[in-house]
């Protein structure tokens, strides 16, 4: 008897099987490498691109909080250092770049104008803003007025 005609009747019906179970084997692979894919992967690729844009667009005057939960104010900006103002005492830190968490409160942002009740001639309350011209003080991180002298 010759084995390999034995051997090639054994395995042809399993060749038949076998194709249909690679396909069933290889789908829920595939549907899972979607689902890392959509889940995992793009949404931590979105975050980091948004957090260098972050970073990137630091300029004078932000307000920041490092990863080590350092508050101040940005004074000085240049390729990948920063230099902040982080108390009354004006305290000044360098650190990286990288080590900036998030922008608290933007320099160049117009602050939110204040919002009074009128009362209208009907008696319903409504919100109206108040237009008041907007007065530019320097001031330092915690309130006080910066000096121009050096103790």
């Amino acid at each position: 008897m010759n084995l390999t005609a034995l051997f090639a009747e054994n395995t042809a019906p399993d060749t038949q099987a076998s194709g249909g179970s690679m396909l069933t084997m290889l789908l829920p692979l595939a549907l899972l490498a979607l689902v890392f894919y959509f889940f995992i992967y793009r949404p931590q690729k979105k975050q980091e691109k948004e957090t260098a844009n972050m970073r990137s667009s630091i300029e004078l005057g932000d307000v920041i909080v490092t990863t080590g939960g350092i508050v101040g104010m940005v004074v000085k900006v240049k390729d990948d250092m920063l230099l902040i103002e982080t108390s009354g005492d004006r305290t000044k830190i360098q650190l990286q770049k990288w080590a900036v968490h998030s922008v608290i409160e933007k320099a160049n942002e117009p602050e939110a104008k204040e919002v009074k009740s009128v009362k209208s001639d009907s008696g319903i309350k409504m919100k109206s803003k108040e237009d008041k011209p907007e007065k530019k003080e320097k001031k330092s991180l915690f309130g006080k007025k910066k000096d121009k002298e050096e103790k």
